[in-house]
C-alpha cells in the first residue's frame, strides 16, 4: 500500500492550498471526500461479493459431499435389504411368496352425499320459523313485495 505519513500529507495540503487557492481549497476537499468514500464503499462491496461466492462454492462442494454419502448409504441399504429377503424367503420358505406384489390398495371414493335431500329433510315449519327461502323470487318481484303501499 501506498505509505502516508502526516509530513507527506502537510506536503500535499500545501501544494493544493498553492496550486487550487484558498476559496476553492474547500469544495476541492468535499468533492475529493466524497469521492474516496465512494471508492471505498464500491472496494467493500466487491469484497463482500467476492466473499458470499467463495461462501457459496464452499456450500456447493459441502452439498456434494452430503448428497454422495447419502447416495452411498442408500444403496447400503438397498443392498443389505434384498439380502435379508432373500435369507427371510430362504428361512421361511415362502420365496414364491416373497416375490409377488402386495394387493393393490383400494381407491378413494368420495361417498357422494347429496345436499338436496338433507335440504329436503327439513321440516317445512322449521324452514319458515329459521327463515329459510322455499321458493325462487326474482329481485323485482322481492322489491315489489316489500315496496311500502301507497296510502290514497
Amino acid at each position: 500500500m501506498i505509505d502516508i505519513g502526516l509530513s507527506k500529507m502537510v506536503l500535499v495540503g500545501a501544494v493544493a492550498l498553492i496550486v487550487i487557492g484558498p476559496e476553492k481549497l474547500p469544495r476541492v476537499a468535499r468533492t475529493v471526500g466524497t469521492l474516496l468514500g465512494k471508492a471505498q464503499r464500491y472496494v467493500n462491496d466487491v469484497k463482500a461479493e467476492v466473499n458470499r461466492s467463495m461462501e457459496l462454492d464452499e456450500l456447493k462442494k459441502m452439498k456434494e459431499q452430503v448428497e454422495g454419502a447419502a447416495r452411498e448409504v442408500e444403496q447400503s441399504i438397498q443392498t443389505e435389504a434384498s439380502a435379508f429377503e432373500k435369507d427371510w424367503a430362504e428361512a421361511t420358505g415362502t420365496a414364491a411368496a416373497a416375490l409377488e406384489e402386495p394387493a393393490a390398495l383400494p381407491v378413494y371414493k368420495h361417498p357422494g352425499k347429496n345436499w338436496r335431500l338433507k335440504r329436503g329433510a327439513t321440516p317445512q315449519w322449521y324452514k319458515a320459523r329459521a327463515g329459510v327461502r322455499t321458493k325462487a323470487q326474482s329481485g323485482a318481484a322481492r322489491v315489489a313485495r316489500f315496496r311500502p303501499q301507497k296510502f290514497h
